[in-house]
């Protein structure tokens, strides 16, 4: 059995590990509209690994009159691949949007309630509304029917545009933080767990912009925390495909 360190936040393998054997195509859209569902949203998250900052939300309804050659899970693609295609969707999607959930209320809720909120988030901000959602991995509290599948931003092109541009969108703010807090490296690792970053926080301790419930940060923090449970830990996969 592993431990609560073992399995905590700062194993960033998890939010970034490719799952190269699965096909992303646009074959669950297509059998949703054939079912009568005309704006079909896809969302995705990306930051639930990292030390720092907000995870970020994005969903996407694609045009299937206006295709985007490429799409797959945001981890596979180079950066300036991810940059053109993210591009690419906000042109040419029906509906795009971006959210975020920071790091203070990641602490308060834990990451996977946070990560559901940042995903329901961007669902609401989409005009026109989806009448069906596709998420990776987990359900949300939302009014519309849904169906969270596994990997699903390697399976799906709505989920994998979701991915892209939540992920283009959370790289350009550790840039921007990179700037204010430039000890940490974050332009270079997104706050997850490189050595640079676990070397800053022994030296420096943690920004404000650090998840304090997170091992390697509590770990390094000037003052007590209550441990709770490994953040990673809560992710459950239930009723997903």
């Amino acid at each position: 059995m592993r431990t609560a360190r073992e399995n905590s936040g700062y194993r960033a393998e998890l939010d970034q590990a490719p799952v190269p054997d699965l096909k992303c195509d646009g074959t669950l859209e297509r059998d949703l509209r054939s079912r009568g569902y005309l704006n079909i949203a896809g969302t995705d998250e990306v930051g639930r690994g990292s030390l720092f900052g907000a995870v970020v939300a994005a969903a996407a309804i694609l045009s299937p009159d206006r295709p985007i050659r490429g799409l797959n899970d945001s981890k596979l693609l180079e950066p300036e691949r991810r940059e053109e295609l993210a591009a690419r969707i906000k042109e040419r999607a029906v509906a795009w949007s971006v959210a975020a959930v920071d790091a203070g209320m990641i602490d308060r809720i834990n990451i996977y309630q946070a990560s559901r909120l940042a995903m329901k988030m961007a669902c609401e901000l989409l005009s026109p509304a989806p009448d069906f959602v596709l998420i990776d991995a987990v359900p949300l509290d939302i009014s519309q029917p849904q169906q969270p599948l596994i990997h699903g931003d390697a399976r799906c092109h709505a989920i994998a545009a979701a991915s892209i541009v939540a992920k283009v969108y959370r790289d350009e703010m550790m840039r921007k933080w990179d700037a204010v807090f430039p000890e940490y490296g974050l332009a270079r690792n997104k706050g997850y767990q490189a050595p640079e970053h676990i070397r800053a926080l022994r030296e420096f301790g943690p920004t404000p912009l650090h998840r304090m419930s997170y091992d390697p940060v509590r770990a390094n923090c000037r003052f007590p925390i209550d441990p709770g449970p490994g953040q990673l830990d809560l992710f459950t996969f239930a009723g997903a495909m």
